[in-house]
């Protein structure tokens, strides 16, 4: 015969189920995990910042624990007792320091500063604790010294204007404002000058930009010529070649030997007595009978010219020309109408 369960049973065993389950589960939201063996640790701080169960424990960044509760230190709330619980089996240095971290997102957590003694607290310990301004608390930590000496600044920078005030008589402070309105002078110079490089720099209509304008295409238009530097190169190369090939040597000999024989040439045509080239050249009686010579060929030929019938007589009874002959060239504006249209002999 099989056991069978009644309805009040089941009802009684689920509920029982069900209760366990919420316990295990609130103590789990608490912060207490039931599924290792967790150590305890303590620390005291005059505030907490709002550190409530169930945060979590760090140390280096890792969590190792979370906050079991936080409870009064005595009647007067002097000091909080925090009661940190361990669920990682982590060796934490006795001079280590328990500091209290707030987030801007109001998440608060309890971090561990490692120390470097070689004992490690024991379970029960009470840590050592530092206390927390909270969020701003650091910053204005380090902003207080900042701010002691900005006041001792302004304190010499007030002692050292009444001592100006005393030493400045009134010539001196009409100096110092003719000095700031020189100043302010400047100022307006170099604000017209940066004005002006402005103008200069303008990516539109700047001088410096038309001249890389300039400069780019300048570099455009060479890029054709650059298919024709090997070419170029190549000529150089063997022209160079050719150069070096040469003998120069044999080259210098050789117009030594055409500068002598030069030389012997003019020195025999300076000499009036080795040949007619010599004569012609450096004997001026040999000139001036050339130029006689001419002069008397030219009187002879318009002689011929003016005159045929002196020199040639065609006629059968004609009689002889007795004109007395030229003794001097005539000019072309001395011919009569008459003598030009004479005709001439063939």
């Amino acid at each position: 015969m099989a056991f069978k369960l009644s309805n009040e049973t089941k009802v009684g065993a689920l509920t029982a189920i069900s209760i366990t389950l919420l316990i295990l589960g609130f103590n789990f939201l608490k912060g207490k995990n039931l599924t290792k063996k967790s150590r305890y640790l303590f620390a005291k701080f005059e505030q907490i910042n709002g550190l409530v169960a169930a945060n979590p424990v760090l140390m280096n960044g890792l969590s190792i624990g979370s906050i079991y509760k936080a409870e009064p230190g005595d009647v007067d709330l002097n000091w909080v007792l925090v009661t940190i619980r361990l669920d990682e089996e982590i060796n934490i240095p006795s001079n280590s320091v328990a500091t209290i971290k707030t987030s801007l997102l109001g998440s608060n957590s309890l971090e561990i500063l490692k120390g470097t003694a070689t004992t490690h607290l024991q379970p029960g310990d009470t840590l050592k604790t530092l206390n927390s301004g909270g969020i701003f608390g650091g910053v204005m930590s380090k902003l207080e010294p900042t701010q002691r000496n900005l006041d001792n600044i302004l304190l010499s920078a007030d002692t050292l204007i009444g001592n100006i005030n005393d030493v400045l008589d009134e010539k001196a402070k009409a100096d110092l404002r003719q000095s700031l309105a020189n100043l302010s002078i400047t100022t307006k110079n170099l604000t017209n000058t940066t004005a002006s490089l402005n103008a200069l720099l303008n990516a539109q209509t700047g001088v410096i930009t038309k001249t890389f304008t300039n400069l780019q295409q300048f570099s455009e238009s060479l890029t054709p010529l650059k298919e024709k530097l090997p070419v170029i190169a190549n000529n150089l190369e063997t022209t160079t070649k050719n150069l070096s090939e040469l003998d120069f040597d044999k080259m210098l000999t050789s117009i030594n030997k055409t500068i002598a024989s030069l030389n012997n040439v003019i020195a025999k045509v300076d000499n009036p007595n080795n040949g007619s080239l010599g004569a012609l050249i450096n004997d001026k009686k040999l000139y001036n009978n050339l130029t006689s010579t001419v002069n008397s060929l030219n009187l002879l030929m318009q002689d011929v010219r003016l005159n045929p019938k002196r020199y040639v007589n065609i006629s059968v009874f004609g009689k002889k020309d007795k004109s007395v002959p030229l003794m001097r060239p005539l000019s072309e504006d001395s011919l009569t109408q008459e003598q030009r249209l004479q005709p001439q002999l063939p």
